[in-house]
């Protein structure tokens, strides 16, 4: 995609008849071209525009806390003001336990959420139940609902959850992202 180039239509009788394959080509190189570029573009405005969640159960609400303190600050990486409406939201962190009373209403909460829609399991318990293997906990939020990255810990270092967040940004970045489709 990024390698190729467009085809040069300019020149002595180089110039395409109406409806001939060549035609077709340049329209789908330009596409291609067009799409890429605007994939780059959106990927980038996306990436630095996050609009957290904060789904905050257990202990590690302390480290979240510290994270969006001025040590720490989620601003640089545009995660800075939680929404406290899922509808509002496209970043979804499960911080801390959560238990079989709880998975529906989280369920519930992603699917609220508008795409595209991410989601973070902060700390050892959202990841996998943590040391607390009973019947009362999910072992892993990843068996309601998708997760696209997993910072560890029990409680996870502030430092922990900005590579997660930068290793986020970098998932975004380098994604699709589809606004128009194939009939241009």
């Amino acid at each position: 995609m990024y390698g190729k180039s467009l085809p040069i239509l300019g020149g002595a009788g180089a110039l395409p008849v109406a409806g001939t394959a060549a035609e077709s080509r340049s329209k789908a190189a330009t596409f291609e071209y067009l799409t890429t570029r605007k994939d780059e573009l959106v990927g980038w405005a996306r990436k630095f525009s996050l609009f957290p969640y904060p789904f905050v159960t257990a202990c590690c609400a302390m480290e979240f806390m510290a994270v969006s303190a001025s040590n720490y600050d989620t601003d640089r990486f545009g995660a800075a003001l939680p929404r406290f409406s899922p509808r509002q939201a496209d970043l979804l962190m499960v911080v801390g336990t959560v238990t079989q009373k709880q998975a529906p209403i989280l369920l519930k909460v992603y699917e609220q959420m508008c795409e595209p829609k991410w989601v973070m399991a902060f700390g050892v318990c959202a990841s996998t139940g943590g040391f607390y293997q009973n019947y009362a906990s999910l072992p892993g939020i990843d068996r309601i609902i998708p997760v696209d990255i997993y910072v560890p810990g029990c409680p996870p270092r502030p430092e922990m959850v900005i590579d997660g967040i930068m290793r986020l940004q970098e998932k975004i970045a380098n994604g699709r992202h589809p606004i128009i489709n194939d009939s241009f």
